[in-house]
């Protein structure tokens, strides 16, 4: 499916390298390879803070780009700042249960990302890819309960919203599913394929299947 392609676009950022990640150059347009993790100084006083003044920000600007040429780069830089939330022990098991999750073991994945959930609680994406991996062993329910954890962490992730319409929509809940992409589109009005999506669960949820 084409959003879930977008979701899982920071879970790609980290999972670049194994040692290193690989994150858009801060105000340009390419990548490049980050300082990997072994090498990476301790964090400064105030970087968190700066985190998320940067977020908000981006976050706010991408709520009004014109188009989606120019939501693109904030949305680019906004999985960035994300992904830039977890630690270097954290950052190694979620590329571990990526790998996992390539492999087709998402079982194996599930137990990588219990283990950086239990290292770090309060970072948002290891809730949203465990909420990925529990999807794929069939516990939809568990999955459900992540993405809104990862909510209640970060509240304008568009990425998590997608994901639950999702499972609301494969759980016969065609006005969730709506709900949480009218969410997701009320934070990032450019994402795309957003409007076909809010447009095809509008008329499910009327009880128009054509």
């Amino acid at each position: 499916m084409r959003l879930r392609a977008g979701i899982i676009g920071l879970a790609l950022l980290l999972a670049t390298g194994a040692g290193a990640q690989v994150l858009p150059v801060p105000g340009g347009g390419g990548v490049g390879p980050a300082i990997p993790p072994q090498a990476m100084p301790m964090p400064r006083s105030g970087a968190a803070e700066a985190r998320r003044v940067e977020l908000d920000r981006l976050l706010d600007a991408l709520a009004t780009a014109p188009d989606e040429e120019a939501a693109a780069p904030l949305q680019a830089r906004i999985q960035a700042l994300w992904a830039e939330g977890g630690t270097p022990a954290v950052g190694l098991l979620l590329r571990k249960g990526l790998r996992a999750m390539g492999a087709n073991e998402p079982g194996d994945a599930v137990e990588d990302l219990d283990a950086a959930i239990t290292l770090q609680p309060d970072f948002a994406e290891s809730w949203v890819l465990r909420a990925q991996a529990q999807a794929a062993v069939g516990e939809r329910r568990a999955a459900a309960a992540d993405l809104r954890e990862a909510l209640r962490l970060e509240p304008r992730h568009f990425g998590a919203l997608l994901a639950l319409s999702e499972l609301q929509e494969e759980a016969g809940d065609a006005e969730g599913a709506l709900r949480s992409v009218e969410a997701a589109l009320r934070i990032h009005p450019q994402l795309p394929g957003g409007a076909a999506r809010r447009r095809e669960l509008t008329r499910r949820a009327r009880g128009d299947q054509t």
